[in-house]
């Protein structure tokens, strides 16, 4: 059977001019797919993705994905990891509560309890300007790049 890289390379000029995420996709696919017909298919779909511009329409979300995690500004590059690291946290910290429920049942539901006091200890006006703002940041920023305005 003809790698992916093979069908895709003959397939239609098209691919060629995508060229390289073309070819990182169909090596990647040719390592992770062993089944000579779902190889295949991939290569179909990721053939179709071509031909209809849809590939390279990921291409270009991909790169405003990157060129945004490579700013300089602490703002445009660490908001959304900074948020997604206080989620983690909160998941990984039910590992050590889950133990902690097997020996000491009656603390978890205490540190449980003082969370959930702490939580609705904040104001809703406070949970309505946070929306907000997030909101609004992340409203500017995607007219600002559909304008051309930010990079």
């Amino acid at each position: 059977m003809a790698s992916l890289l093979d069908v895709l390379a003959n397939s239609n000029p098209v691919s060629a001019a995508v060229g390289g995420i073309v070819q990182v996709v169909g090596r990647v696919l040719d390592k992770i797919i062993p089944d000579p017909a779902a190889k295949a298919a991939a290569a179909l779909e990721l053939q179709r993705l071509v031909q209809t511009g849809e590939l390279e329409t990921y291409k270009v979300q991909l790169s405003a994905i990157i060129a945004e995690a490579q700013s300089p500004d602490k703002w445009t590059s660490r908001a959304r990891p900074a948020f997604l690291y206080v989620i983690y946290v909160m998941i990984l910290s039910a590992l050590p509560m889950g133990i902690l429920a097997a020996f000491r049942p009656e603390m978890v539901a205490a540190i449980a309890n003082g969370l959930q006091l702490w939580l609705a200890a904040i104001p809703d006006g406070l949970y309505a300007l946070f929306g907000a703002g997030y909101l609004g940041y992340t409203g500017m920023r995607g007219w600002e790049k559909g304008k051309g305005v930010a990079k």
